[in-house]
Parts: structure tokens; sequence; C-alpha cells
């Protein structure tokens, strides 16, 4: 299997006192042109972000901006009028379009772990729009959970040809991935999997065009993201 292995240690490592960040790509301060993004797949962010602290009120535009919070729970606002808590097990896109201005921050008093993640949309300046669902892998393991795309059972709509999936798998099983689009992209949130000869662990990811089985080395949680033609 022809492969790109991301390591954890490749990606970047930003600690701002209240944000600890791990930068999957090239952002902000962080820059290496090693990394750039994968296919229309811009940004992976690991955040932790510190009680009663978070990003301030600031603009994006053109892009399609997928939160996923792990633990805790963050207050989301933006000028679309949409105000409201993301707990743990919940998903939110943001499409941002001709531009949008939102506010993220953790109003808790214990710290906030989510991963911020950016597509770049097929299509641009369109209207901008607000999704978020509910949808915790570890209730049904060992089985995919389609989260955003452009099928007719995915219950988040993406401005892109992309369909970005979430499972948990158990020590010893299996899951199967059969892309429908050019490349696969997994990104291991925790535990150890096997996938064909790599071996791939927290904050590891890899890039293939193969279908293949996954499996779980240890209990494991994982995004998918099956991508566009680069």
């Amino acid at each position: 299997m022809n492969a790109f292995l991301h390591r954890s240690e490749h990606r970047g490592h930003v600690q701002h006192g209240w944000l600890n960040t791990y930068h999957s790509f090239s952002f902000a301060s962080w820059y290496d042109p090693n990394y750039m993004g994968v296919s229309a797949l811009r940004v992976i962010n690991d955040d932790t972000i510190a009680p009663h602290r978070g990003f301030a009120t600031h603009p994006h535009d053109n892009m399609e901006i997928l939160t996923c919070v792990l633990s805790g729970a963050i207050t989301h606002k933006d000028s679309m009028g949409n105000h409201g808590d993301i707990k743990a097990g919940e998903w939110q896109l943001m499409s941002a379009g001709t531009g949008i201005q939102h506010s993220e921050r953790n109003e808790g008093d214990e710290a906030v772990h989510l991963l911020q993640i950016w597509i770049i949309p097929n299509e641009r300046d369109a209207e901008p729009t607000y999704q978020q669902i509910a949808k915790d892998p570890h209730d049904y393991p060992n089985q995919w959970h389609i989260i955003a795309g452009t099928s007719t059972n995915a219950p988040m709509k993406i401005r892109q040809n992309t369909e970005i999936s979430a499972a948990v798998l158990q020590k010893g099983q299996h899951l199967a991935l059969n892309k429908l689009h050019a490349l696969n992209y997994v990104h291991v949130i925790s535990g150890m999997l096997k996938i064909a000869e790599h071996t791939v662990s927290v904050g590891d990811a890899l890039a293939f065009a193969d279908d293949v089985e996954i499996i779980a080395l240890e209990d494991s949680q994982m995004i998918w993201f099956d991508l566009p033609k680069p």
C-alpha cells in the first residue's frame, strides 16, 4: 500500500498559556512547507482550552469548519444568530461562505478538548450555514458513523466531495474502510491501530488510496476523511 504516514511528533505544537494546540498542518504561527494539507483537508487542530478562556470574535470566509468536542463543552456565538454549547460527543459544521464572525469560549471550570477541522469548499461565496448534531461513536462502537458529507445519509451537508466519518474500535475488532472518492486520510484520536503494514497511534495519521481493513491493537477512536482527488 502506497501511503503517506504523518507521525504525531511532526505536528506543530504551540502553547499559548490558555491554549495548548497541536497542528497537523501549517497554521497561524507554525509553518512547515511539507505539511500544507491533504487534498481538500487543510486544517486539523487538536486544541485543549483552559477554563473561562477561548477564541474572541473573529472572521472566516469560504471554508467548511468542523468542530468535534471530545471532552467538556465549548460555547459558540456567531453573526448568524447562533448561540449555545457544543458538548462532548457533539459536532458542529459551519460553512463560512461569504463570511461570518464567531467566538468559541470555554465557560466551564474544566478544560475542553476538541478538534477543529477545515475543509476547502468546492463552491465559493455561498450563503453561510450552521449545522450541529449529537453523534458519539462511543455509544455504538465497531462501526463507522458518518458525520458530514454529500450522500443522502450524511446528517450534516458539506460543500465538498468529501465524506467524514468517525468510529470507536475496541481492541481486537476489525473495521473495513471502503472509500467513495479518491483518497483516504485516517487521523487517530486515541489508542493504536493497524492499517495494512502501518501501526498508528494517538495523533498519527495515514493518507492512502486503497480500500483496507483496520484492526484495533487497543481500544481506539479515529476520524476518517474520504477525500476528492487532489
